[in-house]
């Protein structure tokens, strides 16, 4: 059987490039600031731009809770980071949520309808 081989001679793919591929002549690579940056400026060095970067906290480590010690993450206990609290109107829990958000507890009848899918409630 050839089925195949004659379906495939005659597919043309639906999109359509115009004009011969050709790569632009010159190309600027020079680095430029994202269109979406807030500055529309970019960092003077790599170094000036480490002193201010933050990545789950300041890179630079001079504040008072410094988790990298002796140039190793976890060279400090946990607790040294400070307490750490919620803010006003943020929970880290849904059980900490008020009632009338929290997880409702199914009752045994609605356990039965899903674990019969349904046919239980027809029966």
């Amino acid at each position: 059987m050839q089925a195949t081989k004659l379906l495939l001679q005659g597919r043309q793919p639906m999109i359509r490039f115009l004009g011969k591929r050709t790569t632009p002549a010159k190309v600027d690579h020079t680095p430029h600031a994202h269109p979406a940056s807030p500055t529309h400026s970019l960092p003077e060095s790599f170094a000036s731009y480490r002193q201010k970067a933050q990545q789950h906290g300041p890179l630079n480590q001079t504040n008072q809770y410094s988790s990298v010690v002796g140039g190793h993450i976890g060279g400090a206990p946990g607790a040294s980071l400070g307490p750490i609290e919620a803010g006003k109107g943020l929970f880290f829990d849904r059980s900490e949520l008020p009632a009338r958000f929290q997880r409702l507890v199914w009752t045994q009848a609605e356990i039965d309808a899903v674990e019969s899918g349904g046919a239980s409630l027809h029966a």
